[in-house]
Order: C-alpha cells, then structure tokens, then sequence
C-alpha cells in the first residue's frame, strides 16, 4: 500500500491568513438581484426576500466573474444549468447536466485521463473543473446531488482563474444553507436497475444560523452486458454533504462545509473502432461489454471548505475561501478488442493459440491533494465622475499527487490470468509523483467612462515551483501574465452588447506530459463579440457570440503518450446562440446550438527522449478538423404547465460527426482502405430525444422521465486518439417520488 502523505501546510501571507474562512463560492447561490435601497446600511444586513429560491431555467445570479452578478451583465457568453433544469431531467452526475450545454463533447477515458473529460469549443476542460471558483481539477466522476448550479464561463478564463483552456471555465455552485426550514426526500426506481434516493434537508438554528444536509445513494445497471457470462457495467455512487452558516445574511458570514462522495463502478469502455470502415465495429453487438465483475473503478472524495465573507457596505465585501481537499482513485478497467470475443476472463490474449501474453486492461492507483486559499476584495465607487467595479484579489494553490499502476497479484496467462486489487500499487517500475506550489494575483476594473458604455480591463500573475518523478524534466518553475479586456455597450437594462478578448495559459507540464527539452507554455488567446437580451419582462435570456479562438503549443492529455506536443497552432472559429427562461406565466425553455469550424493550423514539433532530435507530425494534419469537435451541437428541453398541477417536457440533443485520431505522429495520415484522402475514425452523429410528465402537488411530486425515447443506438463519448467509443444510454424509464415538508 502506498503509505499516506501529510500535507504540510505553508506559510501564507498574515493578511490573507487572517480573512481565512468558509463556504462555497456561492454564497448567495438562489439569491435574486438585490436592491441596494433595501439593505440596512447600519448592520449591511439582507433582506429576507433575498432567500427565496430561483424558479426556472433563468439563472440571475452568479460569481463566475468573481463577484455577485447577473449573467447578463458579463461581458463574456455564459451558461448556466439550473437546479431546476437538473431536476426536472433526473440528473445525477455532472456528465449529465453538462448535456445542455451547446458546444460541449465527451471524450473517453484512456492513456490514465479517467473521470469527467469534456470539451468545450473544441477545447479540453480537465485542467478548467472548479467547484465554488477553487480548482477542482482532479480526476473523478463527479455528482449534482449538491449543486445549486453549473456555470460555464466560456473563453479563455485565466484573468480570473488561472491556467487553463481556450474553451472555458466550468464552475460547479454548491447549495448552502438559508433561513428557513425546507426539506425534501426523493426517492427513484427505473429500467437497467436503476435505484436512487436523495435528500435535502435545510434547518434554521438561529436568527442568523443554520444547516443544511444533503444526501444521495446510486444504484445503475446497463444496457450492455459480457455474453458468456451476463456481467455488466455498472454505477454505485453515495454522497453526504453538511454545510453550517453562521452570520448568514450580515455583514460577518462564515459558512462551514464538508462533502464526501464514493464510487463503486464497473467501468465501460465502449467497442473499437473498425479500421477498414473508420467507423464504430459491427463484427460483435452493440450491446457487448468487454469487462467483467472483477473490473472495478472506486473513488473517495473529502472536500473540507470554509469561507469567511465581510460586507463593509452594500457596495464593498472581502471574501476569503480555504479548502483542503484529498481525492483517491483506484482502478482496473477493460479495453475492447476488435478481433477477440469476450470472454469469462476479461482477457484479450495474443499468444500462444489464445492462451498466453494476457492483458488484463488498464489499472491505476491516484491519490490528489490539494490545498487551496483565495481571497477577493470588490468595491463599488466613483472616482473622476465615473463608476468603478474594483476587484483585487490573491490565490495559493498546492498540490500533492501520486499516480501509479497496480500490482499483479496474478499471472499472464489464461490459467494463471491477471488480478489486480484497489488501491495495491506495483512494486515494480516508478511511480509518477508532483509537489507544487502555486501563486497568483490579480486586479480588474469595470468603469463605466460615458453613460451607457463600460470598459473592463484586468491582469494576473501566476508564479509555480514544481517538482516532479521524472529523471529528465525533474522540476518546472514558471511565471505567466494573463489579461482580460471587454468593451460593454448597455442602451437599457435589457440589452447588452460586448466585445472581449482574454488569454490563457498552460505550462508545460501541469495536467500534461513532461517534455524532454523546455518548451514555451500553451498560450489560448480569445476574442468574442456578444449580445445578450431580457425579453417578457427578464423572464427569458436570449444571448449570441461569435468568436475566435487560439491556442499555440497544444499538449496531450493521454498520460502515457510520448509525444508531449499535439499541436504547434490550433484555432476554432464559432457561433453560438442560446435562450433560457419563461415565455408566458406556464412555458419553459432552455436550448443552444453551436457552431463550430476547428482546424490545426500548424503541425506539432516534438523532442526525442533518446537523441534529442526534434519531429515534426506529418504535415499533412494541417487544415484538418480538430478531435471531438463537431461541426455542430444543439440542445433544447422545454416543459409546459397544464391545469391541475400536470407538467410535460421534453427536449432533444444532436452532435454531429466527431474525429478520434493522434495528430503529432510523423507517420502517414489515416485514410480509408485503397484511398490517400484524410479520414480517421469517426463517431457517427446523432440525435437523441427525451421526454418527461410529472403531477406536482404542494407537498409532493410524481414524475416519469423517459430518457432516449426513441431507443436510438447512439455514441455519445469517444476516446480522442481513436482507438474506441463508448455508446450512449439506450431506452430508459425512470419513475421518481418526491416529498416535501
């Protein structure tokens, strides 16, 4: 076993130490906007109208800018999946919500990149998951049993966060407690064994005090199954999440939070794909799963926050969050094979008739742990006869991980197969293990310098020392500037128009591979011209952004490649059109669709681990339609209230003709059999329907979801090198029983 770290806790800057406290970064999550004329200046106390829940698809509030705001007034394309749209689709893990939104993939797990892995715009998010405005970068599967919100920040977010993507910031907005007494209990039955029972329970203790407890237990079969002996991917997931406020709503607010979520799963890693047809294999059913019940993907998750927040008026607040998280991950998974049928094993054998040289699919064993501090300074004032919106801030950021395979405790044969047990580390080759120490400021102002118009201009410095297991590149210190500058035009209250550019960065080994010789950090540059309208009175969000994005110096993701460099340039040119909200006292709608036109501009240049020689990727990559980057997405769910307290809903979900190839390999370009023209694998594109009806009383809610009604046969995630692809939920029904009091 791998014996435990302590992280030691370093010393901090004395002021930032001394604001040290804690939620989530939403802390007013469910708030909605708040009359400045309302608050007692006195005490900076809140109102208690401010407490009432947000109902809808519309979000109004949100800190994905750092500060508390309405989307509409940031001059940068934003979407948010409300808890109600969550809700309503019976969405359990953060996979699943992220399905509305418009410009997003899936990618496939392999290499030793597991857990949530999307992209966005055409970009990876790993390196851009925060839970509350923290980095949550780990990876894990994660859950929504305790989110209020996602928000999803798009363009190049390191003004504001830190390193990251071109395609954006990915915010997940934990609930906290409120005054009032609310519970809830939910409990869910449905096809492919699916079992879930959930609760939300929220305490007033005091006139200032209270608790909220939130709890979800899992239970999912599957669709597909090993024929020989009828073993199948599996889901079995638990939650608990407790969360204290003190001072809530005054001027001294500090919020106490712990969430621990497991995992025990039988991961699914999809069918190969065919190499004459470049497409998804026929020669074994769809529904044929490689692996068996010895396959195993747990996880435990511990994320302690507490965050102190101290109003100095309605228009000036300090807010300081520290966090230590530590997440562990072990597992043993099972490749699909083209050519070798499954079998009771899960082996794929290729020697020896079939009996020897087995392997037994991938393994891992991952501990993360992070600790984190952030402190924010927001101020409202005039100044020269203009009105600002100040932001100063200061962020540490350590990280403490270890990643290995795991031992063998069997043979490698098909009477002596492979068997790996979690969380049992090999005892043979090197472990890979980083230490680093993260720092950051950063300042930004908004001044609104004629009426009407504002300008937003803001910087950040990110220095990191690091060291890390690898005999060639044992160490990365860096230091990088990020900017961010928007020009706003709002002709009223309900319009506003903007153009924005902001950059990002990615140093050379940070979430990547290391590369022999020092090479120039990934650079994301993006330029986005917006609009964003309220119509009916602000019940309904409509927003369009064409942009430009950029990134220079692309690294791979897939943790066991050699090739550190995917790309030298890369750019996707899109566009976007989003709505969400209310049309009449009873319609609902929340849709997007996105277009986008992803090319590699210039080919990756990579060093040789050996000789030192540089490569070059075959220079026929170049002007080709990036991995996983459909040329378009689109999403929408829409529900309509009838009289007697009936509700139906549905909504629909399409992508089109995503590409899984390795674009920095200096061999030829895949084509098809008998032909020179560029054409990797391809994941056909599709379009899923669901659908939903629910009867809705004061105290409790009967509702049926059908998920993929249509039982179309679809593949929803694919393995970006192009080795396999993993097919999407078949036919689902699932009946829920909630209650409230």
């Amino acid at each position: 076993m791998k014996t435990k770290k302590t992280m030691a806790m370093p010393m901090l800057p004395l002021g930032a130490a001394l604001m040290a406290g804690g939620i989530s970064l939403n802390t007013f999550a469910g708030e909605g906007k708040r009359d400045e004329q309302e608050t007692v200046l006195s005490t900076v106390q809140v109102q208690a109208d401010a407490e009432a829940e947000q109902d809808g698809y519309r979000a109004t509030t949100t800190r994905v800018g750092k500060i508390l705001q309405d989307p509409h007034d940031i001059p940068q394309a934003v979407t948010t999946v409300t808890h109600q749209l969550m809700h309503e689709q019976q969405v359990g893990s953060l996979k699943e919500a992220l399905r509305n939104v418009s410009g997003l993939t899936f990618n496939a797990a392999e290499g030793g990149r597991a857990g949530d892995n999307m992209m966005l715009r055409g970009f990876y998010t790993f390196g851009d998951m925060y839970l509350d405005g923290i980095r949550d970068t780990a990876q894990y599967n994660r859950e929504t049993f305790n989110l209020e919100q996602v928000d999803v920040l798009r363009g190049a977010g390191a003004m504001l966060f830190g390193r990251g993507q071109a395609g954006g910031v990915i915010n997940q907005v934990s609930k906290i407690p409120h005054l009032y007494d609310k519970n809830s209990v939910m409990g869910s039955v449905g096809t492919d064994d699916y079992r879930e029972m959930t609760g939300d329970f929220n305490k007033q203790l005091g006139e200032s005090t209270a608790i909220r407890v939130n709890f979800m237990h899992r239970d999912e079969g599957s669709w597909r199954s090993n024929p020989v002996n009828g073993d199948e991917p599996e889901l079995h997931r638990e939650g608990l999440a407790v969360s204290l406020g003190l001072g809530l709503n005054t001027n001294q607010e500090l919020i106490l939070s712990h969430v621990r979520t497991t995992t025990d799963d039988k991961p699914d890693y999809g069918v190969s794909f065919d190499a004459t047809t470049r497409k998804p294999q026929k020669r074994f059913p769809v529904d044929t799963y490689w692996g068996t019940d010895l396959n195993f993907d747990k996880s435990t998750t511990e994320i302690t926050t507490a965050t102190y927040t101290h109003r100095f008026s309605p228009n000036s607040e300090w807010r300081t969050q520290l966090r230590y998280a530590d997440y562990e991950r072990s597992y043993w998974a099972r490749t699909p094979s083209l050519t070798i049928a499954p079998n009771a094993g899960g082996l794929v054998c290729t020697g020896g008739g079939g009996t020897t040289n087995c392997n037994g699919g991938p393994t891992r064993t991952m501990d993360y742990e992070t600790l984190a501090l952030q402190t924010d300074f927001h101020n409202k004032f005039e100044l020269g006869g203009m009105k600002h919106e100040l932001l100063v801030g200061a962020e540490y950021f350590r990280e403490d991980s270890y990643r290995h395979t795991l031992r063998n405790f069997g043979g490698t044969t098909k009477a002596n197969p492979p068997l790996f047990r979690p969380y049992e580390p090999s005892i043979t080759g090197t472990p890979v293990k980083f230490d680093a120490d993260s720092y950051a400021a950063y300042a930004q102002d908004t001044v609104e310098f004629i009426p009407k118009w504002k300008a937003t201009l803001g910087a950040r410095r990110d220095e990191m020392d690091a060291t890390y297991s690898s005999a060639t590149s044992p160490s990365l210190k860096y230091g990088e500037w990020s900017t961010r500058g928007a020009i706003s035009y709002h002709p009223g209250d309900e319009t506003h128009y903007y153009l924005v550019f902001s950059d990002s960065f990615s140093p050379t080994a940070d979430l990547y591979q290391l590369t022999v010789a020092p090479l120039p950090p990934e650079r994301s540059r993006v330029t986005e011209l917006g609009a964003k309208w309220l119509l009916f009175g602000g019940d309904l969000a409509l927003r369009a952004a064409l942009y430009r994005a950029d990134k220079d110096w692309e690294r791979n993701t897939d943790l066991e490649s050699t090739a550190a460099v995917l790309t030298k340039k890369r750019r996707t040119d899109g566009f976007e059109l989003e709505v969400a909200g209310r049309i009449g006292e009873n319609w609902e709608v929340f849709s997007g669709l996105a277009l986008m036109d992803s090319r590699i501009r210039e080919v990756a240049e990579n060093v040789n681990p050996t000789t030192g020689v540089i490569t070059k990727a075959n220079a026929g990559y170049k002007g080709q339609r990036s991995r996983n980057t459909p040329p378009y997405t689109f999403n929408l769910w829409t529900t309509y209230k009838l009289p007697y307290g009936w509700k139906i809903g549905g909504g629909v979900e399409a992508k089109g003709e995503r590409y899984g190839y390795n674009p920095s390999g200096a061999g030829p370009v895949p084509t098809l059999p008998g032909s020179s023209k560029f054409h990797p694998n391809t994941a056909p594109a599709y379009v899923r329907w669901d659908a939903m009806a629910s009867y809705e009383q004061k105290q409790w809610v009967l509702r049926l979801n059908v998920q993929n009604l249509f039982d179309t046969v679809y593949y929803d995630a694919i393995y970006d090198n192009g080795g396999f692809v993993v097919p999407g939920q078949r036919r689902r029904a699932i009946f829920s029983v909630e209650y409230k009091f």
